[in-house]
């Protein structure tokens, strides 16, 4: 782990900034001296030099599409084949593929935002958009960027070609000199190696507690005879630590990752200008604490692969939708669509994707509901029993959550559907039972009771400060906001697409019978 780590820091080391072509020949000693990895390296480079084509020749609003299309096609067929193939002891590029879906699909619609007008661009798109397409050699420096080529985290290329000219370093201006961040003599990149060697601790602590913990619990184990010979409380609490011992791998890879990139650089962020304390947290990939200690499933997916989650925010579900319309059901199935192809064809990961977005409901409908009561009604400050409520919402978001997450282990349906026995399906039918909860008169008391508790009245619910907000309908993870709500959704635009195309044909027939008279 030792060169992953310091190889970044002497790519970050020059006055000025650094060239792009030292990424490019780490990463290809990795690859190719290390890990012998030549069909890994021509899947690599179909996909960028694929996306650059791409983005350089085919002109007008399909360009992205396209572009998007390619590079999921050609992961898929690769993900399918390391599915097929099911050999462990084969070194995957997959992984690295995916990181550069992520970027690649982002670098073309950046392409085709640096060609449009800027009134016709959020904030966001102004920021991100690349005027000028970038030269090979800049390019394959972005592709093959070290730190982050193997699992990330995924960035824009604008972020890049900020950090190698190093005006990502310019401090904001009428800062107190006192208060800029120390550098290495001249050199424009602050000191880094503090917060690096702290992600480094971190990341070895997070991968130790795997190795010890893998022995413990693991796939085998729960499918296996010795699992049905605890009580059934025990094998709830195994299967959750099933859960946490699998989280505890990516925990430390992706804190590793981030600690190179910190040490590169690149995880610069910016410094508050009064205080001069500088933030290097801007390709954070996950928040183990913010995992674990989740009371809400926002919370929980909302801290677990970050970056993923903005790229389907901003390039998936954002993009779908038309200018000057609000999302619908459509951005929210594309992303969902999205983000399970995007992580392979192993029939666990949907049983994963569907089970969660349905708890994901029930869990908002249970905190828009219910925790109005632990609150104060004129404050909206919690009261003494908020406390309770907070333990139990605890408990019962990380066990719906090892159960729903399971079969993301455990990958197959057979094994998913077994250890789900075992434990008596309780996710299933707690989220069943849930569901038919909120349909029932039930939920026309509760907001009775809820409008008497607040002294209103009519149809909306006073809205509470809360972590999790609940006008916030955009997908975490790719799981819809509310898979009922996008179903009658899509029910009422194929119904409205089916009313108009009657009107049109009554209007074509009365027109020919016109004609003929």
């Amino acid at each position: 782990m030792l060169p992953y780590i310091n190889l970044p820091f002497e790519y970050a080391s020059g006055l000025l900034g650094a060239s792009p072509d030292e990424p490019f020949s780490a990463s290809t000693f990795y690859l190719v001296g290390l890990f012998d990895l030549w069909a890994g390296i021509r899947t690599l480079a179909v996909t960028s030099i694929g996306a650059y084509c791409i983005a350089a020749y085919i002109k007008g609003p399909y360009m992205p599409w396209i572009g998007f299309v390619f590079l999921m096609g050609h992961l898929s067929i690769n993900q399918l084949t390391r599915q097929f193939l099911n050999d462990p002891n084969v070194v995957d590029i997959t992984g690295a593929q995916m990181v550069l879906v992520m970027k690649l699909s982002a670098f073309c619609w950046n392409v085709a935002d640096g060609a449009l007008p800027e009134k016709d661009l959020s904030d966001y798109q102004k920021d991100r958009a690349i005027k000028q397409l970038p030269s090979y050699l800049d390019f394959a420096g972005y592709v093959l960027f070290f730190p982050s080529l193997m699992a990330g985290p995924a960035f824009d290329y604008v972020d890049y070609r900020r950090w190698i000219e190093t005006t990502m370093f310019e401090v904001p201006a009428g800062t107190d000199p006192s208060k800029k961040p120390p550098t290495r003599k001249k050199r424009k990149i602050p000191r880094s190696g503090t917060p690096a060697m702290w992600k480094l601790a971190t990341g070895l602590f997070w991968i130790l507690a795997f190795l010890k913990l893998s022995g413990l619990f693991y796939n085998d184990f729960l499918t296996g005879s010795e699992y049905m010979n605890y009580g059934f409380l025990r094998r709830v609490f195994m299967l959750y630590m099933l859960g946490v011992t699998t989280r505890l791998k990516y925990y430390g890879v992706w804190t590793l990752t981030e600690g190179a990139c910190i040490l590169s650089g690149l995880g610069y962020k910016g410094i508050d200008p009064t205080t001069g304390k500088v933030s290097w947290d801007r390709l954070q990939n996950v928040n183990p604490w913010g995992v674990e200690s989740a009371q809400n499933s926002r919370a929980y997916l909302g801290n677990w692969n970050i970056n993923t989650n903005n790229w389907l925010r901003n390039y998936i579900y954002l993009r779908v939708t038309p200018r000057g319309k609000k999302p619908g059901f459509r951005a929210s199935m594309a992303t969902f669509v999205t983000s399970a192809f995007w992580h392979g064809f192993y029939p666990g990961y949907y049983l994963t994707f569907i089970l969660a977005s349905f708890v994901q409901t029930v869990a908002k409908n249970f905190r828009r509901y219910f925790r109005p009561f632990f609150l104060d009604p004129k404050t909206s400050q919690p009261t003494s029993y908020k406390i309770y409520y907070d333990i139990f919402s605890f408990l019962i978001t990380q066990l719906a959550f090892s159960f729903t997450t399971a079969p993301f282990c455990l990958l197959t349906l057979p094994a998913s559907f077994l250890v789900w026995s075992r434990v008596y399906f309780y996710a299933v039918i707690g989220t069943a039972l849930s569901t038919a909860f909120f349909a029932s008169p039930a939920k026309p008391f509760l907001i009775k009771k809820l409008h008497d508790r607040q002294g209103t009245s009519g149809p909306k619910l006073q809205r509470t400060q809360s972590a999790e907000s609940l006008a916030n309908k955009e997908p975490v993870l790719g799981l819809p906001h509310n898979p009922s709500e996008d179903l009658e959704e899509m029910m009422q635009e194929a119904k409205a697409e089916y009313e108009a195309r009657q009107r049109r044909g009554s209007i074509l027939k009365g027109g020919e019978v016109k004609k003929g008279l």
